[in-house]
């Protein structure tokens, strides 16, 4: 708590109240005191509340800074790789050689999912969205691992963590393969992380996977990238549930439902579904002119960012990735692709674009890279799941190893005052 104080006037009383300082950023006014003296605050969309303390991550929007532990996101991106990030995030510190091993291996051994699991994508129709199998799917691993369901219990939540963190890309590859009919395929163990789901995306049991490492490298960094995004509406959706006392496959499941929305987890689709609505790079200059038209709805998307005000500094890693991708593909001179960096191209010199600070975002070149890939938009909200989950079981674990209360928001009410009950035959 820092030395500073606040206080609030009100109908002629001063309320006090304590302000808290982090170990960088804004100074926070706790407002806890306001409940027992009648009042509470309001703040549509929780922009202006902390509703945690956390060691995790921190954003800084207006200087384009994201750090993971105190770590930079384009140190990490350009230096560590995804489990390592993921051993951050979950531990508070990057491991050691022997811790890093030891966390791979166990990741690496429990890549598999029970037999059965396989019964459950039977339920669902080959054309459903792939995130809705996703939330059926990893909700119902809490029926598979009952021997470690115990939140209470530090090495239950361990473990939980790690099956998680293992399982996600064999669950997402399993729900892309259900929906072409094609068979699922089993984890190699001795593939890295971003191999392996490779290995199960385009494999097929009739011929050994030939993994590209260029591509491999560049999913990885798609992973890492996405790891954690401090207190977003998914992750806060999975310390919501998990305040509750949740089981954390449920929490996840969670949040994959909030992930789910276009607003939040479906920005890289947005992308592509804009590049098709264009269509030919001959009328690029026309829809740039709509989406400086103020009275125009249509909207260039994977451009600016509701955080970040300046450059995203996920996307400078990202336009690098993306690049070593499109040269190892010779895809330079694919349509859609051809019109994706013209776009950049007019974002990084038009100064209507420069003067708002719209400049290209993570979900403009991780779509590109997507594409490249040949993942469909369909799984593009999957792949950012997959990533995100260090982070959202993180942040459940950092609330569930703490003192934390269940969420209960509160609200304005302005419906009717109260009323007297009329009875049918008199209305």
């Amino acid at each position: 708590m820092s030395d500073k104080k606040a206080s609030l006037s009100i109908d002629g009383k001063t309320l006090d109240l304590k302000v808290h300082s982090g170990t960088i950023g804004p100074d926070v006014i706790e407002v806890s005191a306001l409940t027992g003296n009648g009042y509470f605050t309001y703040d549509p969309g929780f922009v202006s509340t902390a509703a945690c303390e956390s060691k995790i991550t921190y954003i800084d929007g207006d200087k384009g800074v994201l750090l993971h532990g105190g770590y930079p996101i384009e140190q990490l991106a350009e230096q560590s790789d995804y489990l390592e990030t993921c051993y951050l995030l979950l531990y508070g510190a990057l491991p050691n050689a022997a811790q890093k091993e030891t966390f791979v291996n166990k990741v690496r051994m429990h890549t598999m999912v029970n037999d059965q699991m396989s019964t459950f994508f039977k339920g669902f129709r080959r054309d459903a969205h792939p995130m809705a199998i996703m939330c059926g799917v990893v909700g119902a691993l809490s029926a598979f691992y009952h021997d470690s369901l115990d939140i209470t219990d530090e090495k239950h939540r361990e473990i939980s963590a790690i099956r998680l963190i293992a399982k996600m890309p064999t669950l997402a590859a399993m729900t892309y393969k259900y929906t072409i009919g094609q068979p699922f395929m089993y984890p190699q163990n001795h593939l890295s992380y971003s191999e392996n789901f490779l290995h199960m995306m385009f494999g097929n049991p009739c011929e050994p996977s030939n993994v590209n490492p260029v591509l491999a490298k560049a999913m990885d960094k798609i992973f890492l990238l996405h790891a954690d995004h401090e207190q977003n509406a998914s992750t806060s959706t999975v310390r919501l549930a998990g305040s509750t006392g949740a089981n954390p496959f449920a929490c996840i499941s969670a949040g994959i439902a909030a992930l789910w929305g276009p607003s939040h987890g479906g920005a890289n689709e947005a992308v592509l579904d804009m590049l098709n609505e264009i269509g030919d790079a001959s009328r690029i200059d026309e829809f740039v002119a709509k989406a400086k038209d103020k009275d125009d709805p249509f909207r260039l998307m994977g451009f600016g960012h509701r955080v970040y005000k300046n450059f995203d500094p996920r996307a400078k890693v990202m336009k690098l990735a993306a690049d070593e991708v499109l040269a190892e593909l010779g895809l330079e001179n694919d349509p859609l692709l051809k019109i994706a960096k013209r776009l950049e191209q007019i974002a990084l010199e038009d100064e209507y674009f420069i003067e708002r600070k719209l400049y290209p975002n993570v979900d403009f070149y991780s779509g590109i890279i997507l594409k490249a890939i040949g993942i469909p938009t369909s799984m593009f909200t999957v792949i950012f799941a997959l990533g995100r989950t260090p982070g959202w079981i993180a942040h459940w674990n950092e609330m569930i190893s703490g003192s934390y209360r269940i969420g209960r928001p509160r609200q304005l009410y302005t419906g009717p005052a109260q009323r007297d009950f009329v009875p049918l035959d008199k209305r």
